[in-house]
Parts: C-alpha cells; structure tokens; sequence
C-alpha cells in the first residue's frame, strides 16, 4: 500500500514488512547494494529517487537521511541506515544464511573492511562522471584520469594472486568495488596490457548470475553521459 502521507512512502504503519531501499539505479553504491541483495536471495521494495530532479534534498527524505544519500534502506520497524558500505555489511549479518559474503573470522574481514574503506576514500572521492552530469562539464580533466589510472593500479596489485578482490572467494568487497571500476571504466577504458588482473576480475564478475543489475544502472549512467556530452 502506498503511503499518502510522505513523497517516499516512509510510514512505518501503511508500508509492507519488507525493508525499503531508497535508490538511484545508475548509482554505483546502488548498483554495489543491489548486488549483494540479489546475492543474498531477499525481498526488498525500490523506491527510485530523482537526484537530478533534487528529490534527496526534499524536506521527506532530509528527515529520514540528513546526508540525503542514495542508497538509503528503512526496515518495517523505523530503523534507517545510509551507506551502501554499512547497508551490504548489515544485511548480511541479518540475512544471509552464512558469512561467506563478508566472513566473521577476524583477519578475512579486516581485508574487506579495508578494500570497503578504499572504495569509500579513494575510488568514490574521484567523482569522475559527477561534473559531467551535475555540472554541465564537457570532458574529464587530466588531473582526475590519473588519478583513475593509479586507482587501477592499487586493484591490479590487490588482484594479484587471487581472483577476487579480497580474497579466493566473492565477497560484498567485489559487489561495492565492482560498480565504481566499471564506472571509471567509462571515462578511462581499462587497458588489459597494462592492468591484465583488473580486466580479468571484471570479466568473472560479468558472470556472476547477479551481474546484471550492475550492468542495468551501468546502461543508464552511460546513456546518461553520452546524452550530457553530446
């Protein structure tokens, strides 16, 4: 049932049990949420948010996320968290039949808490495409192609020996790194001479059976590029 009293349907009393995810689809940290929710087999209702249009900076959606962030997930009984990195952690403490996603045994998930931190403090902060899209820029500086191409360097050298980006086996680190590499990847094409563990770790997670909602919101962002640079 549709909520008529707030613009994103956050009334605890009129919405279903399943938890809301706030989303924009061509979001990365969407894409890497949306991920692990297809991994993890749960239900969730997807409630798509206007960034471009400014819905997060609604007085509805303010009240609920004061960053005004997507993703942004509401559970049945009022409970809110934002942050794709703390959202994927989350449901997979509560939802997943095992910790295999984001292992309990201390130094595995050290290593994914740190590639989660890298995501988070040095891949996202690069922002390549958000001038292009938010600020009417007609191309990408140099300054930040460098600093893509050295970003791609950290992953070919944490991709070194294993085929997964924290170790032999997927983990939320592979779902959150994924779609901002795949993303960069539209602005600085991935050489595979040169960063030859970064394409073929791509490559394995295109097969992955939950791939496709990372390619979806990867579509839309790149339509959505070439559309502003036109």
């Amino acid at each position: 049932m549709k909520c008529q009293n707030c613009h994103f349907c956050l009334s605890v009393q009129l919405r279903n049990m399943a938890p809301l995810l706030l989303i924009t689809q061509y979001s990365q940290p969407v894409r890497a949420t949306l991920m692990t929710i297809r991994a993890l087999g749960i239900c969730v209702e997807l409630k798509e948010v206007n960034l471009i249009e400014g819905e997060q900076l609604l007085s509805d959606f303010i009240k609920i996320n004061p960053q005004h962030s997507v993703p942004t997930l509401v559970q049945d009984d009022g409970f809110v968290l934002w942050d794709s990195h703390a959202i994927m952690a989350y449901l997979v403490d509560k939802y997943g039949n095992n910790d295999s996603l984001y292992p309990r045994e201390l130094r595995k998930r050290a290593i994914i808490n740190q590639r989660l931190h890298f995501d988070n403090g040095v891949l996202f902060p690069i922002n390549a495409l958000g001038p292009v899209i938010y600020g009417g820029e007609r191309s990408v500086p140099l300054e930040k192609i460098q600093r893509v191409e050295e970003a791609y360097g950290f992953v070919e050298n944490f991709l070194q020996g294993q085929d997964w980006i924290a170790g032999d086996a997927v983990t939320i680190a592979d779902f959150s790194i994924v779609p901002s590499i795949t993303t960069l990847d539209l602005v600085v094409p991935i050489d595979p001479e040169r960063f030859p563990n970064v394409a073929a770790w791509i490559g394995r997670a295109e097969r992955l059976p939950y791939y496709d909602v990372n390619k979806r919101g990867l579509d839309q962002l790149k339509k959505l590029v070439e559309d502003r640079l036109k």
